[in-house]
């Protein structure tokens, strides 16, 4: 299932999701605020189940 979990650091917060395993497979930006931060973890919900695939070839 995982889970998201807000780390405070001197620059503000930001986020990560970890697996059930307790690894890290995503990290946030650093945010402002508590609340900001939150927006964030949302708006990852919201988007990533339909988020699309692609490979950079740069």
């Amino acid at each position: 299932m995982g889970k998201f979990v807000i780390k405070k650091t001197d620059a503000g917060c930001h986020f990560v999701l970890k697996a059930d395993n307790g690894e890290v497979i995503a990290t946030s930006q650093v945010y402002q605020s508590k609340e900001s931060c939150k927006k964030g973890i949302e708006s990852v919900k919201h988007n990533a189940p339909t988020a699309e695939i692609v490979e950079d070839e740069a």
